[in-house]
């Protein structure tokens, strides 16, 4: 629990950041990267174990919102606050391809995940998804070393109108479901406070689970069928998917975590947090969860069976 690196970047603020894909060996026995982005439109690539800026990029005209790398870690996924997203390589430091499908929203998500070469009957070597604030989901099957990017699928969630504006709604979510291949879950402002599961095979919405509010962070655990939601009601709650019974969640941070409450629908809710719960990211392992807000970072463990 120590400050090892830290890297600054003078009069900018730093929106996003993604950890390099890496093979699962010791730390240290490979160069570690991080690529941030930030409020100039500029995207740079840290050394961890040489402690430097390796590269820099500037593929957007307006502030990055969501950054990832492709699986195989050989590509850079970006997008803007104007809804663009651009596809750069680290190696050569150009931007390949730029997509203008969710141009005037703000990119919310990107995420990427392996995918077999049938499974959608289109090629490509990966799936990665792209979700914008005005509730819009893409889908692609993308392979970039042949240069091919294909629009797989497309959604789009309907929403009441809001008489507060498009700038105070909660944010849109989507992530592929590690548990059920060919599956998204999306979760944003709409007609019912709700997580939704759709099957890109099927097409249509197959589960769908109630919110106690609109969710401000998503994730979903890589290890189990764990889904952890945040709010901006300073609620942390975590859900088995399917429904069933939860299994212990504790605090770790320093100065506590608040008390939880039991659901019967396999839901556990948890206070703690000062403000809006604006990230939840499980561990790759899955045994931790770490979520912050606005000046707390709690790690939780789960504990049990």
């Amino acid at each position: 629990m120590e400050l090892v690196v830290q890297f600054q970047v003078l009069n900018q603020s730093c929106q996003c950041l993604a950890w390099k894909p890496r093979p699962i060996i010791a730390w240290g026995a490979e160069s570690q990267h991080v690529v941030a982005g930030y409020s100039d439109g500029t995207i740079r690539v840290f050394s961890i174990s040489r402690t430097e800026m390796e590269l820099k990029m500037h593929p957007h005209a307006v502030a990055l919102t969501a950054i990832t790398y492709s699986t195989d870690g050989e590509m850079i996924l970006s997008g803007g606050k104007d809804g663009l997203v651009a596809i750069s390589s680290p190696r050569t430091g150009m931007t390949i391809r730029v997509l203008t499908d969710h141009k005037g929203s703000p990119i919310t998500v990107l995420q990427c995940t392996g995918k077999q070469y049938r499974d959608f009957g289109v090629e490509g070597s990966e799936l990665w998804l792209a979700t914008s604030f005005d509730r819009r989901v893409s889908v692609w099957a993308s392979d970039w070393l042949k240069d091919k990017c294909e629009l797989l699928d497309w959604l789009s969630f309907p929403a009441p109108v809001s008489p507060e504006g498009l700038g105070s709604l909660p944010p849109s979510l989507a992530a592929f479901c590690p548990w059920e291949p060919g599956t998204l879950v999306y979760i944003g402002f709409g007609m019912q406070k709700e997580a939704l599961f759709y099957s890109l095979r099927k097409k249509q919405v197959v589960e769908k689970i109630s919110l106690p509010y609109f969710a401000t962070s998503l994730s979903l655990s890589p290890a189990a069928h764990f889904m952890a939601v945040g709010f901006g009601e300073r609620l942390l709650r975590l859900l088995r998917c399917p429904a069933g019974e939860v299994q212990g969640c504790t605090g770790g941070t320093q100065g506590g975590a608040g008390g939880a409450q039991g659901h019967a629908s396999g839901a556990q809710d948890y206070t703690g947090h000062d403000d809006a719960v604006h990230l939840c990211r499980f561990a790759p392992s899955g045994r931790r969860l770490l979520t912050a807000s606005h000046s707390a970072v709690l790690v939780w463990e789960l504990t049990g069976g």
